[in-house]
Order: structure tokens, then sequence, then C-alpha cells
């Protein structure tokens, strides 16, 4: 997720680049000006936000749209797909037409999702009226992670990253306080949560996460310094009249006795669980 991040910002920095000048196919804006149908199905983009609203089954079982309707600047499965250029990127965010088209892609996939858009200016969701019926379907397939993970990048890149950290805040909520969508768990901590771009918005989620994540001494997405400044602003919430004396005792009475384990990720001795600290140790740049 770093050299995702560090793409985004030079799609962000760049004014022109020899990728720019080379890419003149634009697959993936002429699809979306609705002038060439995706491949292979053949389906212009307009015809897709008719026809396949609401057929869950066809979503469900179907592979090859979501690289069209989310283009990233990585390659999916479909290989009739090709990544986004540079060029694209800047003509999407520029194009308000094309950008309307997308954020139809949104509502769309969102609704397989069992979730609605509730405020277009702000991103926030919130749970459809089929809801159960459709978290069902997330926790049976899922390879609908994959899918979520791409809608967040593309998100991000293509003009809507305000929306990015809502959609992990209502997983976050879902999975972790919730309980609705175990399944989803930890791909909303191991990826959603660090596809957010914005670096406030990125700490105010991990602040959450680590306040709702049970056990707590197991919580492994973010640095053990971090974590000491979360319990400590915990346990001043709960008791903010007591001496920073205490406040210091109540954070070390959470930490391993062996003094060599701070300043890093906890190493359990499961190691399915180291295997997963490694992996996430590279994704959380936070400060």
């Amino acid at each position: 997720m770093q050299t995702f991040r560090h793409k985004c910002q030079k799609t962000q920095n760049n004014d022109r680049t020899d990728d720019m000048e080379n890419d003149k196919d634009l697959p993936n804006l002429k699809f979306y000006k609705n002038v060439m149908r995706f491949r292979p199905d053949g389906v212009y983009i307009e015809d897709f936000h008719k026809s396949w609203f609401g057929d869950y089954g066809r979503l469900e079982y179907v592979h090859s749209y979501i690289q069209w309707l989310f283009p990233i600047q990585e390659k999916g499965m479909n290989f009739d797909s090709r990544e986004l250029s540079l060029k694209e990127i800047k003509l999407f965010r520029m194009d308000e037409e094309v950008k309307k088209k997308l954020l139809t892609s949104y509502k769309l996939m969102l609704d397989f999702y069992g979730i609605e858009l509730v405020s277009e200016e702000t991103g926030e969701v919130q749970r459809a009226v089929n809801w159960r019926e459709r978290f069902a379907n997330l926790n049976r397939n899922t390879h609908n992670n994959l899918r979520i993970t791409r809608i967040l990048k593309c998100l991000g890149l293509l003009g809507f990253r305000h929306y990015q950290a809502p959609l992990v805040h209502f997983f976050l909520e879902e999975t972790l306080v919730k309980d609705t969508l175990p399944r989803v768990k930890h791909s909303v901590l191991d990826y959603f949560l660090f596809a957010v771009l914005d670096k406030s918005e990125r700490k105010d989620l991990i602040r959450f996460a680590f306040r709702n994540f049970e056990p707590q001494e197991k919580f492994v997405w973010c640095p053990r310094r971090i974590q000491r400044k979360l319990r400590k602003g915990i346990s001043q919430q709960k008791y903010p009249s007591q001496t920073p004396a205490r406040a210091r005792r109540e954070v070390m009475h959470h930490e391993p006795a062996d003094r060599s384990l701070r300043g890093v990720l906890p190493r359990y001795q499961n190691s399915a669980w180291n295997s997963r600290a490694r992996q996430v140790k590279q994704n959380c740049t936070l400060v």
C-alpha cells in the first residue's frame, strides 16, 4: 500500500510525463465517455449502469467488469483491460461528466454490498434496506474484499479521495463493533485502511480500530510507540483527573515485560500472527 500511496502522490505532482505523451488510446477514459465497450463482454458504461444494477448474480459471478468500472494503475485479472495511465488520471479528474458516471458505478457496487451513499458531498454511507442478505454474500464470497480494495484505490486516484475514509470507517464499525462481517475483518485492517490517502484520516481510522479491536494486545496495525500514545489517550478519557504518573503506569501495565519488544510490532508465538505483523508493518507508515 505504500507503493500505491507513493504513486498517487506522483499523480498530484507531475504536470507532464512521457506516459502522458505516449498514451494515445485512453481505453478507460473512452469507456467512461460511452464511446467504447468494455472487453470481453462488449457493454457500454451507460448500458451497464441500466441493465446490471441490482443484478446480484451477474455482479457476483462475472469477474471481467470490475477492472473497467474502477481502473487503477495495476493490472487485474481481466487481460483485456488496461491499467490507468497518468494522462487518463488527469483527464478523468477534469471531466465532470465522467466523474458523474464513476459515482454511478460506485453507487451500483455499494448497492451490491448492501450499502447506500447518504451524502455525495461527504461520502457518508450507511446500511441499505437489504443489508442482511448482501452482508451474507460478502461473508460467503471473500473475493469481494479484493474488489473493495480496488474501489478504494480508484476513488483516491480519480477525484473522490474524500469518499475513502467514510467507507473504511463503515467497514471498521461493522467488523469490529457490530461483528456483522467477520470474513471482511482482516481485509479492512490489512488493506482497506491503508488505501486511504489522507494521512490524518488514516490516523483517525487507526485510533478507532485500536479502541475497538479485541484482544487489544494483539493489535498489530501500528507500531508500539503509537499504541502507547493511543492507550494514554484512552486512559485519560476514562480517568480525566488522574495524574501523569498514574497514566504512565496504566500504559506500562499493557506493555510486554521484555523491554526489548518495546517500540516494535508485537512478536507473537503464533507464527500466523508473526507473518501478519511483518505484512502489516510494510503498510503502516503513520507518522
